[in-house]
C-alpha cells in the first residue's frame, strides 16, 4: 500500500472522530455580531491541538475593529514543526458564524445528524472545513512523522464582518509573512471538487443627501432629503445598473450572475431615527433633512478602483446638475481589490492533483462572488500562494437548516492530507 493510500484509509478510519469534532465546534455558538464565545472555541481548539503535538498561541486582536472587553477578538494559531527544514502549509478557518435567522426546523446549535448530514449554524460555513483540516493534519503527522517543514492551523475571528479582528490583525503582526508561511488553504465551503482561486473586489460607501427640516404639514417650507435620494435611485436605475450589466469578466466567478459587475443597495434610511421597540408613540411630523444609503459595489479584476468610485461621483454630479438644492456627501466604508491566484501556483497544483486522485475527476476552478480572508493574506501578508478549498455547498451558507455532509468532510480531508504529502513530503519512514 502506498503512503497516499494509507493516508486515505487513515482518514476514513477517523470518520467518527471527524464527525464528533465538527459537532463539538457547532455547539459553541460563536455568533458575530457581537462576537460571542470566541475564547471558548479557541480554548477547545487549544486543548485538541496541544494533544496532537502542536505548539499553540492564543492571540487577542487588541485595538482591532470590534475588539472590546465584553467581546474580545480571540484567535488561535497552532504550529507543528517537522523533522527537518522545509516549507509551511497553513490551514486557516474562521470561527465566527452569522445570526441564526428564522425558518429553522433543527436546533441551530444542536449539531443533529440526519441522513449523513450535520445540521447547525456554521456547519457548512465553515466549522466542517475547520474539522476536516484538523483531521487531515493529524492523520498526515501520524502516517508521515518524518515530514519536512511545518504545518499550521488557525482559527480566526470576524471573517463574517470583514476579518479585521482575525486574519487582518494576524497578517499585520507577520503571521502570514512569506518567510514564515509558503502555502495557505482556507477551507471555505466552495465544494469538495472545486478550487477557489480568489474573489471579486468590493467598494462600500455611504451616500448622504441633505435637505431642510420643516413641519410635515407644510413640506413646501422645507426640503425633503428622501426625495433627493429618490432621484439618486432613479438615476441608478436609468443609467448605472444597465451599464454594470454590460461589464463582464474572464474570471471564473460563480454563480453565473456574478460574472458581471453588481451594485446592491445595502440599506436606506431617511428622517428621524427609529425608536426602540418598546416605544409606543407615533413619529413626529417633520420633513427629513438627511437620508443615508449604503451601497455595496462588487467589481471585476478588469476594473480599476478609481473608475468604480468615479461612476458614483459622476452619477451624483449628474443628479446635482438637474436638481435644485441637491447637496450630498460620499464616505468610503471599505475597499478590497480583486485577487486571483494563478493556476500554476504550487498549492493549486497540489490540491488539483489530490482532487483527481481522490475523486477521479479534474478540479473545477472558480472565483468567489464575495470576499473572504484571502484578501488580507494577499494584501497585508504579501502571500499570493493562497486558495480556498473545503467541503460544503456555498448556497447553504447563512441559510436556515444549514448542513455539512460527513462524506464531503471525509473526502475533503483526504484531499488536504494528500496535498500535505505533496507539499511537505512523507519522510523516509513514511513510505511503505
Amino acid at each position: 500500500m502506498t503512503i497516499a493510500d494509507r493516508l486515505t484509509a487513515e482518514i476514513e478510519a477517523r470518520r467518527d472522530d471527524l464527525t464528533a469534532l465538527c459537532q463539538d465546534l457547532i455547539r459553541i455558538p460563536t455568533l458575530n455580531p457581537p462576537g460571542e464565545n470566541y475564547r471558548e472555541i479557541c480554548d477547545y481548539l487549544d486543548r485538541r491541538l496541544l494533544r496532537s503535538g502542536f505548539h499553540t498561541e492564543l492571540v487577542r486582536a487588541e485595538g482591532a475593529v470590534g475588539d472590546t472587553e465584553k467581546y474580545p477578538r480571540w484567535n488561535i494559531v497552532a504550529r507543528r514543526e517537522g523533522k527537518s527544514a522545509g516549507e509551511c502549509v497553513h490551514f486557516n478557518s474562521h470561527i465566527d458564524v452569522v445570526e441564526v435567522g428564522r425558518g429553522w426546523s433543527k436546533d441551530p446549535f444542536g449539531a443533529e445528524i440526519v441522513d449523513g448530514k450535520i445540521y447547525g449554524r456554521g456547519s457548512c460555513d465553515m466549522k466542517g472545513g475547520l474539522a476536516s483540516s484538523i483531521i487531515a493534519a493529524e492523520a498526515f503527522m501520524d502516517i508521515c512523522p518524518e515530514f519536512q517543514g511545518a504545518i499550521e492551523i488557525s482559527g480566526t475571528a470576524d471573517e463574517e464582518s470583514g476579518g479585521f479582528g482575525g486574519v487582518a490583525y494576524l497578517a499585520e503582526k507577520g503571521y502570514f509573512a512569506p518567510e514564515r508561511v509558503q502555502h495557505v488553504i482556507i477551507p471555505e465551503p466552495l465544494g469538495k471538487d472545486r478550487i477557489c482561486l480568489g474573489h471579486r473586489g468590493v467598494w462600500w460607501a455611504e451616500i448622504e443627501t441633505y435637505g431642510e427640516i420643516a413641519h410635515g404639514s407644510m413640506p413646501f417650507l422645507g426640503d425633503c432629503a428622501v426625495r433627493h435620494m429618490g432621484a439618486v435611485v432613479s438615476e441608478m436605475e436609468r443609467s448605472l445598473f444597465p451599464a454594470l450589466a454590460e461589464k463582464r469578466t474572464d474570471m471564473p466567478v460563480v454563480p453565473e450572475g456574478a460574472k458581471q459587475s453588481t451594485l446592491n443597495i445595502n440599506s436606506l434610511h431617511g428622517g428621524e431615527e427609529e425608536q426602540a421597540e418598546d416605544y409606543t408613540g407615533l413619529p413626529s411630523p417633520c420633513v427629513p433633512d438627511s437620508c443615508r444609503m449604503v451601497i455595496d459595489r462588487r467589481f471585476l479584476i478588469e476594473e480599476d478602483i478609481d473608475e468604480v468610485q468615479e461612476e458614483i461621483h459622476g452619477l451624483l454630479r449628474n443628479v446635482q446638475s438637474a436638481r435644485e438644492n441637491f447637496t450630498y456627501d460620499v464616505r468610503e466604508l471599505q475597499r478590497v481589490l480583486p485577487t486571483m491566484t494563478e493556476k500554476s501556483a504550487p498549492v493549486v497544483r497540489s490540491v488539483a492533483a489530490a482532487i483527481g486522485d481522490i475523486m477521479g475527476k479534474g478540479a473545477d476552478y472558480v472565483v468567489s462572488p464575495g470576499t473572504y480572508d484571502q484578501k488580507h493574506i494577499d494584501r497585508i501578508g504579501r502571500l499570493k500562494n493562497c486558495i480556498a478549498y473545503g467541503p460544503g455547498i456555498l448556497d447553504l451558507a447563512h441559510k436556515p437548516d444549514e448542513y455539512i455532509e460527513v462524506d464531503a468532510m471525509v473526502e475533503s480531508a483526504q484531499v488536504m492530507a494528500r496535498s500535505l504529502l505533496d507539499l511537505l513530503g512523507g519522510g523516509s519512514k513514511g513510505v511503505g
